[in-house]
């Protein structure tokens, strides 16, 4: 029986007075042999619905969508904070690096570059992904 990522991760919190000092060693042994373990890479891949007016019988009519486990989730957050706050902390970050990093966005991006030639930047965002047709 496969147990919903969302118990599991309801399941996490609820115990991590007993499995902190577990997980923090499984992960630094992890990261210091630069293994994973074979269980935290398999991904539940459940086919998806593109869009609700298509035929569900059709295979192309679906996107895959990959389920990691939650300590999958929980390992690579560690090693994504910690490697940005490396390149961060190093000035190694292009100024105009907007991908994983807090408080920058591509609008930040096209602030900035217009702000460095002294243009003026506006902005006009529509979202027509629920817009029936």
């Amino acid at each position: 029986m496969l147990i919903r990522s969302d118990a599991n991760t309801c399941i996490l919190k609820l115990s991590v007075d007993i499995l902190a000092l577990f997980l923090s060693r499984l992960f630094c042994w992890s990261l210091e042999h630069g293994v994973v373990p074979l269980k935290m890479k398999a991904a539940h891949i459940m086919p998806t619905l593109k869009k609700a007016d298509l035929d569900p019988a059709e295979a192309k009519s679906h996107r895959p969508i990959s389920n990691l486990s939650v300590l999958s989730k929980l390992l690579e957050r560690l090693v994504a904070k910690q490697l940005v706050t490396y390149l961060r902390d190093n000035s190694l970050l292009p100024d105009r690096q907007s991908a994983y990093r807090a408080h920058h966005s591509t609008e930040t991006a096209v602030l900035l570059l217009a702000l460095d030639y002294g243009n003026l930047a506006v902005l006009t965002l529509l979202d027509l992904s629920a817009a029936s047709e």
